[in-house]
């Protein structure tokens, strides 16, 4: 009969094995947190990139909306939207069900942006920036209307720090008539939104998203030009 003899591991080299096995377990770990940032960093880039595709979707809407009722209403809430237009004995579906949630906001409700010049004025200062003074056409006539208000107050829109949050705002999310919509998140952002690097400061909206030059742009104040570079 034969005898199987098993080795035996000695405290010595199983005290060393234990010391490889933690070591490489302590790498590990200094790689994962190594790499935690911009995991997360894309994670927030994803989510911030479908929230301007459906925030834009929403825009597109509102636009048709405006458009369909020749500037004689205002859609009052995101259901609105959902419901379609008229056409014929049916509606026709100008939202899509999954644009009309967030993925920013905590309750995933887009925030209303009512027509208050003030409002939408810090946004058309923005893109008159990025449009090198100009501020586009409205895609429509229609949008003249409100317009007209927002472009007077340009000049004078109080254009905070492009990183921190906007003012106070009251959250709507329903019963009252809005022009665009924006995200209920105060967070810094990873992406910038006509130079705007915080989520509250993005709203989405059809005015000013004309190809040509507004009529309506604002006289310009009467200074000295500021001498630098135009942002890209």
């Amino acid at each position: 009969m034969t005898t199987t003899t098993i080795p035996t591991i000695k405290n010595g080299e199983a005290g060393m094995t234990l010391i490889a096995v933690m070591g490489m377990m302590v790498v590990f770990a200094i790689g994962l947190l190594a790499v935690a940032p911009t995991v997360q960093q894309n994670v927030q880039r994803d989510k911030e990139l479908e929230s301007i595709r459906r925030g834009e979707e929403v825009a597109r809407a509102i636009e048709q909306y405006v458009v369909y009722y020749r500037g004689t209403k205002l859609p009052e809430s995101i259901d609105d939207l959902l419901e379609g237009l008229p056409q014929g004995t049916k509606q026709r579906m100008i939202l899509r069900p999954s644009a009309a949630t967030d993925p920013l906001s905590e309750d995933g409700q887009w925030r209303l942006i009512k027509p208050e010049p003030q409002v939408i004025a810090r946004l058309a200062k923005r893109i008159q920036d990025y449009n090198n003074g100009a501020l586009p056409s409205n895609p429509n006539q229609v949008f003249d209307r409100w317009a007209v208000l927002i472009v007077n107050s340009v000049t004078d829109a109080d254009e905070s720090e492009a990183t921190e949050p906007d003012p106070d705002y009251e959250v709507e999310t329903s019963n009252t008539p809005f022009i665009g919509v924006a995200s209920q998140s105060r967070s810094k952002s990873v992406l910038t939104y006509y130079g705007a690097e915080n989520h509250s400061k993005w709203i989405y909206t059809p005015l000013f998203r004309g190809s040509g030059t507004s009529r309506l742009v604002p006289p310009r104040p009467q200074t000295m030009p500021a001498f630098g570079s135009p942002r890209n």
